[in-house]
């Protein structure tokens, strides 16, 4: 097997002055939100205000509640709405505007509904981004409702483009789309190695949500 022998060029001069970073989180791996979270917490650690704002993943509805291709809200969201933050630390909101999977794991929505879902999120993107009030926004999942055709590649764009040059902007997703990569200054894929679901075994509560 041929190596990867590509050198990384090196900048010549550094800057230690804020700004403001395009970040994705992608590839088949678990991993994804898990690495968004923790940035959320140590972002709140740093003052910062933090939104997370999730994609396709279910409402926030108790395990009772859950319909076919849904997941209770994960355990994470529930830890971070419970916490009762300090004044010198940022806080952490959240909202789910995804309706769970899209046409897997029994999902009979109508795909209509589901668009209608992303497109709202996309709305709440914009107007989380343009509040002024948080310093650093996740958009959990957006790259998965591109993928499910809910959304488009330029919608992913426009929201990018109107962040301002301090707010840090988080994607995540499975699938690689270059002209969304272009415009990230921190890409990390997590590439999956094996993993439980291709033994018939679902997500463990306190694990995967």
């Amino acid at each position: 097997m041929k190596k990867n022998t590509k050198k990384i060029k090196m900048p010549t001069e550094f800057s230690d002055e804020p700004r403001g970073l395009v970040i994705c989180y992608l590839g088949a791996g678990k991993g994804k939100t898990t690495a968004a979270m923790g940035m959320a917490i140590r972002a709140a650690g740093a003052g910062m205000n933090v939104y997370i704002l999730q994609f396709v993943k279910a409402a926030g509805k108790s395990s009772e509640d859950i319909k076919d291709g849904e997941w209770p809200v994960s355990s994470e969201i529930d830890f971070l709405n419970a916490i009762s933050y300090p004044s010198k630390v940022g806080k952490i909101e959240n909202e789910q505007v995804g309706l769970g999977f899209v046409g897997i794991l029994g999902d009979k929505k109508e795909r209509e509904t589901h668009i209608k879902q992303a497109i709202r999120g996309l709305e709440r993107a914009r107007e989380i981004i343009t509040s002024g009030e948080y310093q650093v926004i996740i958009l959990d999942e957006i790259i998965s409702a591109l993928e499910s055709k809910l959304i488009e590649e330029r919608d992913i764009l426009d929201i990018i483009a109107i962040k301002n040059p301090l707010q840090h902007l988080v994607l995540t997703g499975h699938n690689k789309y270059p002209n969304i990569l272009k415009e990230c200054d921190l890409v990390t894929e997590m590439k999956m190695v094996k993993h439980p679901y291709y033994k018939g075994i679902l997500a463990q509560r306190g694990i995967d949500y």
